[in-house]
């Protein structure tokens, strides 16, 4: 008698186990998904390395040139001073 029970019990645990196992990996292949389209739809929001160096340097070059104009601008004051 006490067989029976216990195989019932045992039987019960483990779909139980089986199942929660299950749920789990459901669960995982959805975040999975998910993950997967958030990086597809949020790739174009970010900018690359070689992007950011051609922008900066873009900048500084400008920056460059502002510089220059204003070393220029100085010198004229200097000498019309003068």
């Amino acid at each position: 008698m006490d067989l029976p029970v216990w195989n019932t019990v045992l039987s019960f645990a483990s779909a139980l186990l089986l199942f929660w196992v299950k749920i789990s990996h459901d669960e995982v292949k959805r975040l999975s998904i998910l993950l997967s389209k958030t990086r597809e739809e949020h790739s174009d929001k970010f900018v690359t390395k070689q992007d950011m160096h051609n922008d900066i340097n873009r900048v500084i070059t400008r920056l460059d040139r502002l510089e220059g104009k204003i070393d220029d601008f100085m010198k004229e004051q200097r000498s019309a001073i003068s």
